[in-house]
C-alpha cells in the first residue's frame, strides 16, 4: 500500500475521521482508534500473521517491568524487617540480581526472535546449507528492527527507574505499534511518544497546511528521486566485473547517496506528516546529513533515533565500563592524556559502528561498512590535535565560508566511499570497485558504458527529472540550514507563488509516477 495510494488515503481518512469523532464524543477513548487504526494498518501492510511477532514483543516488554515493580516493592517490605545493615544489603542484592535476570530474559526474547528472523536464512546461505537467503521461508515481519529497539528502550528505561511501568497492555501496545512509525521509524522514547498517543491534541489549521507540506516534500524525495534512480543503480552494479570504469562506479555511488537519502528521509517525512495530522510528534530523524561537516556530524544526522538509541544503551554503558575506564588511565599514563581520555570513546564508537553494520546484514561488506566508519571517525578523534596544530601552522580560517564548503565536500566525499561497502553487495566486488575508481577512473568509458547497460535510452529522462529533484532539495537544504522555516515561508508568500510551486511540483511528481519503478521503503523490511 503506497502511502500515495488511493487505499492509502480511504484507510487514512476512516482513521482521522474515527479518532476526531472520539475525541469530540469520548476523550478518554480516542487512543483506542489510534490502536485499531495501528493494527488494521500492520495487518494490511505486513500479514495478519505477522502481527504475532510484534504482540509478542510487545507482551514480553510490558510484562517484565512490571516484574521489575514486583520486585522492587518485594525488595523495600524485607528491606524494612531486615534486623540490621547486614541483612539489608544482602535482601538488596539478591532483588538486584533478580532483577538483572529479568532483564536479561526479556532482552534474550526479543533479540533472539529478531536475529532468528533476520539472520538464520543469511548464515546457512553463507555456509551452503540454504540454496537461497530465503529457501527457509522466514520472512522478516514489517519494521521488526524498529519496533523490537523501541520496546528494548522501554523496557531499559523502565529497569532503570526512569518511569512508572504501564500496567495496561493495550496502552503499551498502541506505543510499540503507532502506524506512522513501523515502516521505517523513526525509534520513539516512551516518556515522550507515549502521553501524546493517550492525550492527542488538535493540530491547529497551518499545522495541518504545514503537515501537508511536509508529506508533499517527502513525496518528491521519494517518487522523484528515489524510484527514478534505484533501477540504474541496480543495472550498475548487478555484474561487477574487473573492466567496470571507476566513473561508473561514482556515477552509480553518487545516484545511491541521493537514492537512499530520498528513500529513507523522504519515507519519514511522510509518516511525520501523518503522525502530526493526529496532533503526534514523533522523534526527528534527519537533519540534512548531506551538509555535515564531518563524518561524526554525519552520524548525528543521518538516522538521528537509531543513533540516539545506540548513544543510549550501547556506547555509554561500554565506554563506562571499569575495563574502559582502566585502559583509559593506561592510555593516559603511557600515550598522553589526549589520547588516555579518547581511546575508550573511540573503541565504543567502532563497536556501536560495527552493531549497526550487522544490523544491515550478517554479510562481510556490511561489517566493513561498520569497520570503516567506526575507524574513521575514531582516527579523526585521536589525530585531532595533530590537525589542529596543521590548521595553526597553515594558518587556516576555520571560521570562514570557504572552510566550511571544504568541510561539507570533504565529508560528502568521505561518506560516498562508505556507501561503496554498503550497496556493492559483495565485499571483492566493494574493493574492486574502490581500485577502479582511483586506477581506472576513465571517464571517456561512462557514456559507453551506460550506453551498453541500456541507461542512456531507458533511464535518461527519469535522471533528468531526478535530478531537478535534487537541485529542489538541495536548494530547501541550504536555505534550512541557514536557520530559514521553509513551510512557513511558502505558507505566508504571495498566492501567485504558492500555486507556481504547487503546480511544479504536482507535475514533478505526475513525471516521476509515470516513469519510476514504484515499490516500497527499502528499510521497511529491517
Amino acid at each position: 500500500m503506497e502511502l500515495y495510494s488511493l487505499q492509502f488515503a480511504i484507510f487514512l481518512g476512516s482513521s482521522l475521521v474515527a479518532t476526531y469523532a472520539l475525541r469530540r464524543l469520548a476523550p478518554r477513548w480516542q487512543w483506542v482508534a489510534l490502536l485499531a487504526s495501528s493494527l488494521v494498518f500492520y495487518c494490511l501492510e505486513g500479514g495478519g500473521s505477522t502481527l504475532l511477532y510484534l504482540v509478542g514483543c510487545a507482551l514480553v516488554t510490558w510484562a517484565a517491568p512490571l516484574g521489575f515493580q514486583r520486585l522492587d516493592e518485594r525488595c523495600r517490605c524485607l528491606r524494612s524487617q531486615a534486623a540490621d545493615r547486614a541483612q539489608r544489603k544482602a535482601v538488596k542484592v539478591r532483588f538486584a540480581r533478580a532483577k538483572r535476570l529479568v532483564l536479561v530474559l526479556a532482552l534474550l526474547a526479543c533479540f533472539g526472535v529478531l536475529a532468528y528472523l533476520k539472520y538464520w536464512n543469511a548464515l546457512l546461505y553463507q555456509v551452503g546449507a540454504a540454496t537461497s537467503p530465503t529457501s527457509l521461508g522466514l520472512l522478516l515481519p514489517l519494521g521488526i528492527s524498529f519496533y523490537t529497539f523501541q520496546s528494548v528502550s522501554y523496557l531499559i528505561d523502565a529497569y532503570q527507574g526512569k518511569f512508572e511501568p504501564q500496567r495496561n497492555f493495550a496502552k503499551h501496545l498502541l506505543f510499540v505499534s503507532w502506524f506512522p512509525q513501523i515502516l521505517q521509524g523513526p525509534i520513539n522514547r516512551y516518556d515522550e511518544l507515549a502521553p501524546q498517543l493517550l492525550d492527542p491534541q488538535t493540530p491547529a489549521a497551518d499545522q495541518v497546511d504545514r503537515s501537508i507540506l511536509l508529506f508533499g516534500y517527502g513525496l518528491i524525495k521519494k517518487y522523484a528521486i528515489a524510484n527514478l534512480t534505484v533501477s540504474v543503480i541496480a543495472k550498475i552494479f548487478s555484474h561487477v566485473t574487473p573492466a567496470i570504469p571507476g566513473s561508473a562506479v561514482v556515477f552509480g555511488i553518487l545516484l545511491y547517496s541521493a537514492q537512499q537519502y530520498g528513500d529513507f528521509s523522504g519515507g519519514i517525512d511522510m509518516v511525520e506528516a501523518v503522525s502530526e495530522l493526529y496532533g503526534i510528534r514523533m522523534a526527528p530523524n534527519f537533519r540534512r546529513p548531506y551538509l555535515s561537516v564531518s563524518l561524526a556530524d554525519f552520524w548525528r544526522r543521518w538516522h538521528i533515533s537509531l543513533g540516539r538509541w545506540m548513544r543510549d544503551y550501547v556506547f555509554f554503558p561500554l565506554a563506562l565500563t571499569r575495563p574502559m575506564r582502566t585502559l583509559g588511565k593506561w592510555g593516559e599514563a603511557h600515550l598522553g592524556r589526549h589520547v588516555g581520555r579518547t581511546l575508550p570513546a573511540c573503541i565504543a564508537n567502532i563497536v556501536v559502528f560495527v552493531i549497526v553494520g550487522v544490523w544491515h546484514g550478517p554479510q562481510a561488506h556490511y561489517l566493513a561498512w561498520g569497520l570503516y566508519n567506526g575507524i574513521v571517525i575514531a582516527m579523526a578523534d585521536l589525530l585531532r590535535p595533530a590537525t589542529d596544530a596543521l590548521a595553526h601552522a597553515l594558518r587556516v580560517r576555520r571560521e570562514s565560508g570557504g572552510y566550511h564548503a571544504f568541510q561539507v565536500v570533504r565529508t560528502f566525499l568521505v561518506v560516498n566511499l562508505g556507501w561503496y561497502f554498503d550497496r556493492i553487495y559483495d565485499f571483492g566486488d566493494s574493493l574492486l570497485c574502490l581500485r577502479n575508481t582511483f586506477m581506472h577512473f576513465k571517464p571517456q568509458a561512462l557514456v559507453p558504458f551506460l550506453d551498453a547497460a541500456g541507461l542512456t535510452s531507458a533511464g535518461g529522462w527519469g535522471l533528468w527529472i531526478a535530478g531537478v529533484a535534487c537541485a529542489f532539495v538541495l536548494v530547501v537544504s541550504l536555505y534550512e540550514e541557514a536557520g530559514h522555516d521553509v513551510r512557513a515561508a511558502v505558507l505566508s508568500s504571495n498566492v501567485v507563488t504558492r500555486w507556481f510551486l504547487y503546480t511544479a511540483v504536482c507535475l514533478m511528481l505526475a513525471m516521476a509516477m509515470a516513469l519510476g519503478s514504484g515499490g516500497g521503503f527499502m528499510y521497511a523490511n529491517f
